[in-house]
């Protein structure tokens, strides 16, 4: 006999979910869609949801632009990402597009690629001697991905990295070649 749940799910009605939005609120900033696929799981009535929306935004608990501004700034400066991985970041927490773009330059206005990847890497890295372990080239090569996935371009990720590993520069044009192709394969 299969397991069968002894909760049922439970659904609220309009004021219900509108102290649910708030309570859900209140614990961690959140983009207006990522609060209505939630309120879509526990709302009876779908048609409720829009309603509890605008109405949080009236009152200003709910703001997609100040959430995108926070969010864009605090992760360069917390987890050191690059631009490319928080705006798709930010577009995962179903932000518009032109809105998320815009938190992303305003984020990365006067901020120089360079130094944010060499800030990157002296965290991730701390305690190590990256000049030394990049003389591999499989750790170089990881290091080059582990860049490219924190959103660093490609040029400034190679720049930097040749500043550590001058004696591998043959490999990591290899890399930036091929980081090329696949960027323009996949426009």
């Amino acid at each position: 006999m299969p397991f069968v749940s002894s909760k049922l799910k439970k659904t609220l009605d309009l004021p219900q979910l509108q102290d649910y939005a708030v309570k859900i609120l209140s614990g961690r900033a959140m983009s207006a869609g990522d609060l209505k696929q939630k309120l879509l799981r526990k709302a009876s009535d779908p048609d409720d949801i829009p309603k509890v929306v605008d109405a949080l935004r009236e009152y200003g608990y709910l703001n997609d632009k100040a959430f995108a501004d926070s969010y864009a700034a605090a992760r360069r400066d917390n987890q050191s990402f690059g631009s490319a991985r928080v705006l798709r970041d930010l577009r995962t927490r179903r932000i518009a597009a032109p809105l998320a773009q815009k938190a992303v330059q305003q984020a990365f206005a006067g901020k120089d690629e360079c130094q944010l990847i060499e800030q990157f890497l002296e965290r991730k890295f701390r305690g190590k001697d990256l000049a030394e372990m990049l003389q591999d080239e499989k750790k170089l090569a990881s290091v080059y991905r582990r860049l490219r996935t924190a959103g660093y371009s490609t040029g400034n990720s190679v720049k930097v990295l040749k500043r550590y590993a001058a004696a591998h520069g043959d490999h990591l044009d290899a890399l930036e070649d091929s980081s090329a192709q696949e960027e323009e394969s996949a426009s």
